[in-house]
Protein backbone atom coordinates (compact mmCIF):
# COMPACT_ATOMS: atom_id res chain seq x y z
CA UNK A 1 0.00 0.00 0.00
CA UNK A 2 1.33 3.40 -0.93
CA UNK A 3 1.03 6.21 1.57
CA UNK A 4 1.88 9.35 -0.33
CA UNK A 5 2.00 12.94 0.84
CA UNK A 6 -1.26 13.46 -1.08
CA UNK A 7 -2.91 10.71 0.97
CA UNK A 8 -1.57 12.21 4.19
CA UNK A 9 -3.00 15.61 3.25
CA UNK A 10 -6.32 14.01 2.30
CA UNK A 11 -6.54 12.24 5.67
CA UNK A 12 -5.74 15.54 7.41
CA UNK A 13 -8.47 17.31 5.44
CA UNK A 14 -10.96 14.54 6.20
CA UNK A 15 -10.17 14.79 9.91
CA UNK A 16 -10.94 18.50 9.60
CA UNK A 17 -14.34 17.61 8.09
CA UNK A 18 -14.97 15.00 10.78
CA UNK A 19 -14.28 17.53 13.54
CA UNK A 20 -17.03 19.73 12.05
CA UNK A 21 -19.34 16.83 11.23
CA UNK A 22 -22.95 17.85 11.65
CA UNK A 23 -22.08 21.45 12.54
CA UNK A 24 -21.75 22.95 9.06
CA UNK A 25 -20.23 22.14 5.68
CA UNK A 26 -16.56 23.08 5.52
CA UNK A 27 -15.18 25.08 2.60
CA UNK A 28 -11.91 24.17 0.95
CA UNK A 29 -10.74 27.69 1.80
CA UNK A 30 -11.25 26.92 5.52
CA UNK A 31 -9.34 23.65 5.24
CA UNK A 32 -6.60 25.40 3.26
CA UNK A 33 -6.24 28.02 5.98
CA UNK A 34 -6.43 25.53 8.87
CA UNK A 35 -4.06 22.95 7.42
CA UNK A 36 -1.71 25.09 5.34
CA UNK A 37 -2.56 23.17 2.16
CA UNK A 38 -3.02 25.06 -1.11
CA UNK A 39 -6.56 25.47 -2.40
CA UNK A 40 -5.80 24.06 -5.86
CA UNK A 41 -4.16 21.00 -4.28
CA UNK A 42 -7.24 20.45 -2.08
CA UNK A 43 -9.49 20.71 -5.15
CA UNK A 44 -7.60 17.81 -6.73
CA UNK A 45 -7.86 15.72 -3.56
CA UNK A 46 -11.55 16.43 -3.04
CA UNK A 47 -12.32 15.59 -6.66
CA UNK A 48 -10.95 12.08 -6.05
CA UNK A 49 -12.70 11.77 -2.69
CA UNK A 50 -16.00 12.91 -4.21
CA UNK A 51 -15.68 10.22 -6.92
CA UNK A 52 -14.99 7.65 -4.18
CA UNK A 53 -18.15 8.88 -2.41
CA UNK A 54 -16.26 9.83 0.75
CA UNK A 55 -17.45 13.45 0.69
CA UNK A 56 -20.49 15.33 -0.57
CA UNK A 57 -20.55 18.87 -1.85
CA UNK A 58 -23.11 21.32 -0.52
CA UNK A 59 -23.87 24.14 -2.97
CA UNK A 60 -24.90 27.69 -2.29
CA UNK A 61 -24.30 30.14 0.55
CA UNK A 62 -22.96 28.31 3.57
CA UNK A 63 -21.92 25.47 1.28
CA UNK A 64 -18.78 23.42 1.30
CA UNK A 65 -18.03 19.78 1.90
CA UNK A 66 -19.27 17.27 4.42
CA UNK A 67 -18.58 13.61 5.04
CA UNK A 68 -20.69 11.20 3.00
CA UNK A 69 -20.68 8.74 5.92
CA UNK A 70 -20.25 9.18 9.64
CA UNK A 71 -16.69 9.44 11.01
CA UNK A 72 -17.19 6.02 12.64
CA UNK A 73 -17.95 4.47 9.24
CA UNK A 74 -15.07 6.09 7.34
CA UNK A 75 -11.80 4.20 7.63
CA UNK A 76 -8.43 5.72 6.87
CA UNK A 77 -7.68 3.03 4.26
CA UNK A 78 -10.64 4.21 2.14
CA UNK A 79 -9.14 7.69 1.97
CA UNK A 80 -5.68 6.41 1.05
CA UNK A 81 -7.10 4.16 -1.68
CA UNK A 82 -9.22 7.01 -3.09
CA UNK A 83 -6.12 9.19 -3.43
CA UNK A 84 -3.32 6.72 -4.20
CA UNK A 85 -5.20 3.97 -5.98
CA UNK A 86 -4.98 0.26 -5.26
CA UNK A 87 -3.80 -1.55 -2.19
CA UNK A 88 -0.90 -3.40 -3.68
CA UNK A 89 2.74 -2.75 -2.90
CA UNK A 90 4.78 -1.02 -5.55
CA UNK A 91 5.44 -3.52 -8.31
CA UNK A 92 9.01 -4.76 -8.34
CA UNK A 93 10.68 -4.39 -11.68
CA UNK A 94 11.79 -7.72 -13.06
CA UNK A 95 14.29 -6.00 -15.29
CA UNK A 96 16.68 -8.07 -17.32
CA UNK A 97 20.19 -7.96 -15.96
CA UNK A 98 21.72 -7.84 -19.43
CA UNK A 99 22.74 -11.48 -19.27
CA UNK A 100 21.98 -13.57 -22.30
CA UNK A 101 21.81 -16.88 -20.44
CA UNK A 102 18.51 -16.97 -18.52
CA UNK A 103 19.44 -20.31 -17.04
CA UNK A 104 22.61 -18.83 -15.54
CA UNK A 105 22.75 -19.56 -11.77
CA UNK A 106 23.48 -15.93 -10.86
CA UNK A 107 20.51 -14.76 -12.92
CA UNK A 108 18.18 -17.31 -11.29
CA UNK A 109 19.46 -16.30 -7.85
CA UNK A 110 18.78 -12.66 -8.66
CA UNK A 111 15.23 -13.44 -9.81
CA UNK A 112 14.67 -15.43 -6.61
CA UNK A 113 15.92 -12.52 -4.49
CA UNK A 114 13.60 -10.11 -6.35
CA UNK A 115 10.67 -12.48 -5.81
CA UNK A 116 11.41 -12.81 -2.07
CA UNK A 117 11.75 -9.04 -1.70
CA UNK A 118 8.51 -8.43 -3.61
CA UNK A 119 6.73 -10.99 -1.42
CA UNK A 120 8.03 -9.29 1.74
CA UNK A 121 6.74 -5.88 0.56
CA UNK A 122 3.37 -7.40 -0.32
CA UNK A 123 3.05 -8.85 3.19
CA UNK A 124 4.00 -5.50 4.73
CA UNK A 125 1.60 -3.67 2.42
CA UNK A 126 -1.23 -6.01 3.39
CA UNK A 127 -0.53 -5.52 7.12
CA UNK A 128 -0.54 -1.74 6.74
CA UNK A 129 -3.80 -1.93 4.78
CA UNK A 130 -5.39 -4.16 7.44
CA UNK A 131 -4.27 -1.76 10.15
CA UNK A 132 -5.58 1.32 8.32
CA UNK A 133 -8.90 -0.47 7.73
CA UNK A 134 -9.34 -0.61 11.49
CA UNK A 135 -8.75 3.12 12.02
CA UNK A 136 -11.65 5.49 11.54
CA UNK A 137 -11.93 9.24 11.27
CA UNK A 138 -13.80 9.19 14.58
CA UNK A 139 -10.65 8.18 16.44
CA UNK A 140 -8.71 11.12 15.07
CA UNK A 141 -11.46 13.70 15.31
CA UNK A 142 -12.19 13.03 19.00
CA UNK A 143 -10.75 16.12 20.70
CA UNK A 144 -10.10 14.31 23.99
CA UNK A 145 -7.77 11.89 22.19
CA UNK A 146 -6.12 14.70 20.24
CA UNK A 147 -5.51 16.64 23.45
CA UNK A 148 -3.87 13.56 25.01
CA UNK A 149 -1.61 13.09 22.00
CA UNK A 150 -0.51 16.73 21.96
CA UNK A 151 -0.44 17.43 25.70
CA UNK A 152 3.33 17.96 26.00
CA UNK A 153 5.93 19.89 24.04
CA UNK A 154 7.82 16.84 22.79
CA UNK A 155 6.76 14.80 19.77
CA UNK A 156 4.40 12.13 21.09
CA UNK A 157 3.99 8.73 19.48
CA UNK A 158 1.58 7.50 22.14
CA UNK A 159 -1.09 5.80 20.07
CA UNK A 160 -1.54 2.89 22.47
CA UNK A 161 -5.30 3.50 22.57
CA UNK A 162 -5.48 2.28 18.98
CA UNK A 163 -5.19 -1.51 19.09
CA UNK A 164 -6.95 -3.98 16.85
CA UNK A 165 -6.52 -7.68 16.26
CA UNK A 166 -3.02 -7.81 17.71
CA UNK A 167 -1.85 -4.78 15.76
CA UNK A 168 -1.10 -1.45 17.29
CA UNK A 169 0.44 1.75 16.04
CA UNK A 170 3.62 0.76 17.87
CA UNK A 171 3.76 -2.66 16.13
CA UNK A 172 5.48 -1.11 13.17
Amino acid sequence: MKLSTKAQHAVTAMINLAMNNGIHPVTLAEISKNQGISLSYLEQLFSKMRKAELVEGVRGPGGGYKLAKSPEETCIAEIVIAIDGGTKAHATAYAQSGQTQHDDAAYRARLHQIHVTHHMWKILSDKIYDFLCQLTLAEFSDTSILNKLTSNDEPNNDLEHIKYKGLSATSF
